[in-house]
């Protein structure tokens, strides 16, 4: 049987932190709040692949209250996650992504966070699509004020 999950996730900027999505470090005058790395791609697809398997969402999982996850690298958390939906049955059989900022231009690191996002769930990066897309100066996006990804995943039991 084949389970569709959608995720969707959100980080405002902040001063004085790294740029992560996708676990690829990406030069920014600013990186995103949050608890872990705030890697926002990588937070999309957990909840995702968590959607597909109708368990709980990743804030349920790793909570932003315990400090076990205080800057934790998102695609370790990812892997976790792929093995959880390995553990109970499922396969991955396919992923795809968008990221939306309006700056910095992502377009140069898409096959590394493919390449990143794939080995962490442990597939092969032809079962991961990432873009990216602007808003067009609409909205928090627009404004530069964070970055918004969705996320789908297709896994089969």
């Amino acid at each position: 049987m084949l389970h569709i999950g959608h995720g969707y996730d959100v980080h405002a900027f902040a001063e004085g932190r790294r740029l992560i999505l996708g676990g690829v470090d990406i030069p920014h005058t600013r990186g995103l709040a949050g608890h872990s790395d705030a890697d926002v791609l990588a937070h999309a697809l957990m909840d995702a692949l968590l959607g597909a398997m109708r368990a709980d969402d990743i804030g349920q999982l790793f909570p932003d209250n315990d400090s076990a996850y205080e800057g934790a690298d998102s695609l370790v958390l990812l892997a976790r996650v792929a093995k959880l939906a390995r553990e109970q049955g499922y396969r991955i059989c396919d992923c795809d992504c968008t990221v939306a900022a309006q700056a910095p231009k992502l377009a140069p690191h898409r096959q590394a966070m493919r390449e990143n996002l794939a080995r962490a769930m442990d597939v092969g990066v032809a079962q991961v699509g990432v873009k990216a897309t602007t808003t067009e100066h609409l909205g928090f996006v627009g404004r530069e004020e964070g970055i918004a990804a969705w996320a789908v995943a297709l896994l089969e039991q």
